[in-house]
């Protein structure tokens, strides 16, 4: 059994917190969007950036359980944000809080600024993808 591994191109400065590129082999996990709200209640329970991230990373936690992975079958985030500076001030936070849940695996990110999401008070959703060894 082989985990996700990141791919390194020669010549090409070390990503910091993300990977270029990731292999892997085995059973395909995408999440839906996923944002900063309580699951149990469908409501987001703050307006802070950072909190909101934090919770999404904790809910994708969830699917990835659910679904039999964890966070080192991460190969791919897509985040979805709707405030570029609120996101760059709070960067050093959210990488804080990404290793609290994740740990240090670093999959492929892509960073998409929006006008806005479906849950109006969303600031961040987050998709995953997870790929888990057979």
């Amino acid at each position: 059994m082989t985990l996700p591994s990141p791919v390194a191109v020669d010549g090409w400065s070390r990503p910091h917190g993300y990977s270029d590129g990731m292999t892997a082999t085995g059973r395909v996990l995408v999440t839906a969007g996923v944002i900063g709200w309580n699951p149990a209640t469908q409501t987001i329970e703050t307006d802070n950036f950072t909190s909101q991230v934090a919770q999404t990373f904790r809910n994708i936690l969830e699917v990835l359980k659910a679904g039999g992975a964890g966070p080192e079958h991460l190969v791919r985030l897509t985040w979805y944000i709707t405030n570029r500076d609120e996101y760059i001030a709070a960067r050093q936070a959210v990488g804080l809080a990404y290793r609290e849940v994740f740990g240090r695996v670093y999959p492929t990110m892509a960073v998409v600024i929006v006008a806005g999401l479906v849950e109006p008070r969303a600031k961040v959703e987050i998709e995953a993808t997870a790929i888990i060894p057979v």
